[in-house]
């Protein structure tokens, strides 16, 4: 740690790195619980703290440093940043697409079917009368494939994302879990 003491930025830069990848591994970590990764969560969780106690062991060895402080405080901030970043890349898990079409959904639905995406249509009363929606349970990392589809429907069509944590049979079920003894259709 000499080597920190002799360049006046070095020990600043270690301090905004340390943050900026602690943070980010915190923000993982919460979106793996979320999504019942359960053991990515624990084990970054892990590095997250290892990385916090590296970063704050400095802050506290040179209190007298302000250029220190103002490190810590914007590695938080590129560390969210870098975390949310990261999280959008990975494109973990499922999101539940609704979507309210202006007019008649066949076309669209029959587009969605045909680009291999599981559509539900179910009729319902809108604010200004009767309307369609169609739900699709897509793996995120298809997201932009579906928006596109909508979009090219109709640039004004109504919709909303939501992620969801755990899906079960469907057109995209979720990889095979292991199970004990023999799966009979039907059970």
């Amino acid at each position: 740690m000499d080597a920190f003491k002799e360049a006046w930025w070095l020990l600043p830069l270690f301090i905004f790195t340390a943050r900026t990848v602690d943070v980010g591994l915190g923000t993982l970590r919460v979106i793996f619980i979320s999504r019942g990764h359960q053991w990515l969560g624990p084990l970054t969780g892990f590095f997250e703290i290892l990385v916090w106690l590296l970063a704050v062991s400095q802050i506290m060895s040179n209190l007298d440093n302000w250029i220190c402080f103002m490190a810590y405080p914007s590695g938080y901030a590129a560390g969210a940043y870098f975390g949310m970043f990261i999280e959008r890349r990975l494109a973990l898990g499922y999101v539940v697409v609704r979507i309210i079409p202006n007019g008649e959904p066949a076309q669209l639905a029959k587009q969605l079917r045909a680009d291999g995406f599981g559509i539900t249509t179910v009729d319902a009363e809108g604010a200004n009368g009767r309307v369609s929606i169609l739900f699709s349970v897509v793996r995120r990392k298809k997201l932009a494939a579906v928006l596109r589809v909508i979009k090219n429907y109709h640039r004004k069509v109504f919709y909303t994302i939501e992620d969801v944590r755990q899906t079960s049979e469907g057109i995209h079920p979720v990889p095979a879990v292991r199970r004990q003894g023999p799966v009979r259709p039907g059970k």
